[in-house]
């Protein structure tokens, strides 16, 4: 019989997602022996070097850290194997490991990825299954093999995604179901069993890119709504207002109760929770909005301050391929 909390475990994640998951594990008392991130990047306008979620952690519990440019390769290699870690427990550690390390411990290689797999392998599953109009995601553990996200899952935890959720409520209840399930993943090993993934019914969760980021009113409401709240708050979906780029949030579709004569994008009324769009086929009312360089603010307050008038139009953000 395995006592989990005697396992050696090396932990290997980057931002804030992984360092929660991290911290859960210390919480537990399980046995992380090293942590495992991606090198320190300069931030802000004076480009200083900060140090990774996990690694802030890391060093806060007294465990080692280690930031390899290729952790496959030669010495940082050697160092992973002289660490004779039993379990890899990998969450958003943003590298690939190729199979020696993969194969390492002795209980396998395992990573807490965001989505109901097999559907949403990849760098952005969060928001892929927001702005397809999912109506449930989840989290899963699975085995690491050499193809991206195709190993054999262990565990699967669903949610619904509703119409008032939107990237940061979806992120939070993620985060709170994938760090349970990992204490869950670590306290069942002893009864571990695993599921193929149905591989044809695979999706891929490409990275988001600046031309993701772009909505037009042109759309139906259903399509511009999922694209808005996909990116909100973070980093915001972006649109030409006045020959500016602008990041709009806070999306609702409503019932079209009144004809309104207008072009798609057009502002055409606003009710007191915000300014209300045209679309090729409804309404979109918009609530907040971000002019450049400035706070996110209401779009009643944009309204009264005359930055946003009834007849003003939002166009595409178009971005070069």
């Amino acid at each position: 019989m395995i006592d989990s909390k005697k396992l050696k475990i090396v932990f290997m994640g980057t931002p804030d997602f992984a360092a929660f998951h991290l911290e859960k594990l210390i919480e537990n008392k399980f046995n992380v022996v090293a942590v495992y991130s991606q090198p320190d990047k300069p931030k802000g306008r004076g480009k200083k070097l900060l140090p990774t979620p996990c690694k802030e952690i890391a060093v806060k519990n007294n465990i080692p850290v280690f930031q390899p440019l290729n952790i496959n390769k030669n010495e940082d290699f050697e160092t992973l194997k002289q660490l004779s870690p039993d379990l890899i427990i990998t969450v958003a550690y943003g590298k690939i490991l190729k199979e020696k390390v993969i194969n390492l411990p002795k209980l396998g290689s395992w990573n807490v990825h965001a989505s109901i797999l097999p559907k949403y392998r990849g760098a952005a599953p969060i928001q892929r299954a927001i702005e397809n109009g999912e109506k449930e995601t989840g989290i899963s553990i699975f085995k690491i093999v050499k193809e991206l996200d195709a190993g054999p899952v262990a565990l699967i935890e669903k949610f619904s995604i509703t119409e008032k959720d939107n990237f940061e409520s979806i992120y939070n209840k993620l985060l709170n179901i994938g760090t349970n399930s990992l204490i869950k993943f670590l306290e069942e090993i002893n009864e571990l069993k695993t599921t193929e993934q149905d591989h044809k019914d695979s999706t891929y969760a490409h990275k988001i890119e600046n031309k993701d980021l772009t909505v037009d009113f042109n759309w139906n409401s259903y399509k511009i709504f999922n694209k808005i709240r996909a990116y909100d708050p973070v980093p915001g979906v972006k649109v030409i207002f006045k020959d500016e780029i602008v990041k709009i949030f806070d999306a609702e579709i409503l019932e079209n109760h009144k004809e309104y004569s207008g072009i798609s994008g057009e502002v055409v009324d606003y009710n007191k929770n915000g300014i209300i769009i045209k679309t090729s086929d409804n309404l979109l009312l918009i609530k907040r909005i971000q002019f450049p360089g400035k706070k996110v603010i209401s779009t009643l307050d944009a309204l009264n301050g005359r930055k946003i008038n009834i007849g003003d139009v939002f166009l595409k953000y178009s971005v070069e391929e």
